[in-house]
């Protein structure tokens, strides 16, 4: 006698609603659905009503390939970021990109691609952004060199950065910024204020609009206070090259009493190279940074520094995309205030 082996009876998913289904639920054509489904054009109040009923009963979810071919629109927007891969990973000022854009785009269906423009693939990237893969974009942390402003004004991708552009007129793009020229000034005034009178600053990369203004910020206030202002050296917004620049600063401007960091990153590596010098800070020399995206509580010293409030930079931009995708003309700069946090280190 042979044993018979129990068969187990396999669950068939039930088929997924199709778009004729729900045609015929709701009394239209296969036309008039789609139709109403994908943006209700041409489509009768009584239509859409019945159309939005059926899918609700049905469960019907459209196909998003499909729905690509009638509106155009991937319901996807890329966020280009021009930096090495390490630095996207590294540094807060993305994470806060993203927080801010999820924010935007959290009554939506879009869906946020990250690209990386890694130096030397520009082209690569506008092939992309000018291919449909996305409805528009958002470019952070523009350098002058990626020509991505450039690029983007003579396309038809709609786009907003999150930084001033280099080569492309004010009049000609859309952006959202801080005002880091203010911001640069605030930071050293603060300084001047502490009594600092041999004032050196680790400036940003002149490639990119917030290092040219955060020095131009730092100049004006040296100027307005009769202060020498030949105590520069340029680092690149990373912790090494604050370490880095701050060590270069101190060796040839032993008279230092005072610095201002254009970023925390930088600011937190220019405390680290102080205190490997002996340096007390405030004590000896006083440091403000820029940012205060999360290192500048967390440092030793707690760091002064200037806001940037990049959530809300990257949350103006997303909303300003979604005015350009639903058609909406092209609008001003908006230009977010600095604001000056007092903590230990200066």
């Amino acid at each position: 006698m042979v044993d018979s082996i129990p068969v187990r009876a396999e669950r068939v998913r039930p088929a997924a609603p199709t778009l004729e289904e729900v045609a015929e639920r709701a009394g239209v054509s296969r036309s008039t659905a789609s139709r109403a489904i994908n943006g209700g054009l041409r489509v009768s109040p009584e239509a859409l009503a019945a159309v939005a009923a059926a899918v609700a009963d049905l469960g019907y979810t459209p196909n998003r390939a499909a729905r690509s071919l009638v509106t155009r629109r991937t319901d996807s927007i890329a966020l280009v970021v021009p930096e090495p891969d390490e630095r996207v990973l590294s540094d807060p000022f993305f994470a806060g990109t993203l927080n801010g854009l999820s924010t935007a785009f959290a009554d939506s269906d879009i869906q946020v691609v990250l690209v990386i423009a890694r130096p030397g693939e520009s082209d690569r990237t506008i092939r992309y952004l000018r291919n449909g893969h996305v409805d528009g974009a958002i470019v952070v942390s523009h350098h002058r060199d990626d020509a991505l402003d450039q690029a983007l004004l003579t396309s038809r991708v709609p786009n907003v950065f999150v930084g001033r552009p280099l080569s492309a007129p004010d009049d000609d793009v859309q952006y959202v910024d801080t005002d880091n020229a203010e911001g640069g000034r605030l930071a050293t005034q603060h300084l001047v204020d502490r009594g600092c009178r041999h004032i050196a600053t680790v400036a940003g990369p002149q490639d990119m609009s917030a290092g040219i203004d955060r020095l131009l910020g730092w100049r004006r206030a040296m100027s307005d206070a009769g202060l020498d202002d030949s105590a520069v050296v340029q680092g690149d917004f990373t912790i090494s090259s604050g370490a880095d620049a701050t060590r270069a600063l101190i060796a040839a401007h032993p008279e230092t009493d005072g610095i201002f960091v254009a970023s925390d990153l930088m600011a937190a590596g220019a405390l680290r190279a102080l205190t490997e010098l002996g340096k007390d800070v405030p004590g000896d020399i006083a440091v403000v940074g820029y940012d205060n995206l999360g290192v500048s509580a967390s440092t030793t010293p707690p760091l002064t520094t200037v806001i940037q409030p990049v959530v809300a930079m990257a949350r103006a931009a997303g909303a300003r995309l979604l005015d350009q995708l639903n058609g909406a003309p092209p609008s001003a700069p908006q230009i977010f205030a600095p604001e000056l946090v007092v903590r230990s280190s200066a």
